[in-house]
């Protein structure tokens, strides 16, 4: 064998190699939209901080709850039997549910909010279902950060959240059964979670890289705490067919309370008809999303 050859012989062997590397390995792997986005930052500034507290009004008068057809699942008429819609709750002029939160802003300093880290919180949040209805209606949680969901209802439920950039599941959980523990690894304002069971139940949750966030209680009030002295642009959301979202500039100091408050109104719309009659639980595989 002469040497152009034997040349020819390892660049051949070379490239059978590198093709067989290939197949078996299936190509480029597909990005997990279940990882955490961004780089790690800095932990946040420590020091004195200050609070953000507001209410939120609602102008004009609201739509009136509907009330909900139970009929085909008694349990949720025996446990609710005045069982009405959720998505505008109204109280003397004052709005409840409405997620507040800093979207973006500056620290004392210049540096960005967004280019700190904080540390995951070890207690989950809790969701419930009782009586029919999702309680907390509106939460928010950090990412990563474990959602307790218990039924406290003698009926079945279908718990299906429908995010845009997380990954979506939907689990059956029974009367009795022990809580489902579930987490979001992506920031996302807000995901829907609905019950594939019965249509009028739904919930919102906010997912966010940080602590800075609150829920309008039912006299519209909400406080933001522990927010590190800068100017921020906070964000008053509700939901609807096509939610609302008000945007609102405030400068916090160490140890002071800035005040934010939001107003909304007009022809409110409700997602739900006046009679809904309860769907077929059904348990659908999830296809991962690329």
């Amino acid at each position: 064998m002469n040497k152009q050859t034997k040349v020819w012989l390892v660049i051949s062997i070379a490239l059978s190699l590198l093709a067989l590397g290939s197949a078996c390995g299936g190509g480029a792997k597909a990005p997990d939209t279940n990882q955490p986005s961004g780089d790690v930052g800095q932990a946040p500034p420590t020091g004195p901080t200050g609070t953000i507290s507001g209410v939120i009004s609602y102008n004009g008068t609201p739509p009136a709850p509907k009330k909900i057809d139970t009929t085909a699942d008694p349990v949720c008429g025996q446990k609710n039997p005045n069982l009405v819609t959720d998505d505008t709750v109204v109280k003397d002029g004052k709005l409840a549910n409405v997620f507040v939160y800093v979207k973006e802003g500056s620290v004392d300093g210049g540096k960005k909010i967004a280019e700190y880290t904080w540390p995951t919180p070890t207690t989950a949040a809790q969701l419930d279902q009782n009586g029919c209805h999702y309680s907390p209606h509106v939460m928010g949680v950090q990412v990563n950060q474990k959602i307790s969901i218990t039924n406290s209802d003698a009926t079945q439920h279908n718990v299906h959240p429908t995010p845009k950039l997380n990954r979506e599941w939907n689990k059956t959980q029974s009367a009795g059964q022990g809580p489902i523990e579930e987490s979001f690894a992506r920031a996302e304002t807000l995901i829907p979670v609905k019950c594939n069971q019965h249509p009028w139940m739904k919930a919102y949750i906010g997912v966010l890289r940080h602590p800075l966030f609150a829920v309008s209680n039912d006299t519209g009030a909400y406080e933001i705490k522990n927010v590190p002295p800068g100017t921020y642009t906070i964000v008053a959301w509700r939901e609807g067919q096509t939610p609302e979202e008000k945007p609102m500039q405030v400068t916090v100091t160490a140890n002071g309370t800035a005040k934010a408050d939001f107003a909304f109104g007009g022809a409110a719309t409700t997602s739900i008809a006046p009679s809904l009659k309860m769907m077929p639980a059904i348990e659908f595989p999830m296809i991962s999303k690329h």
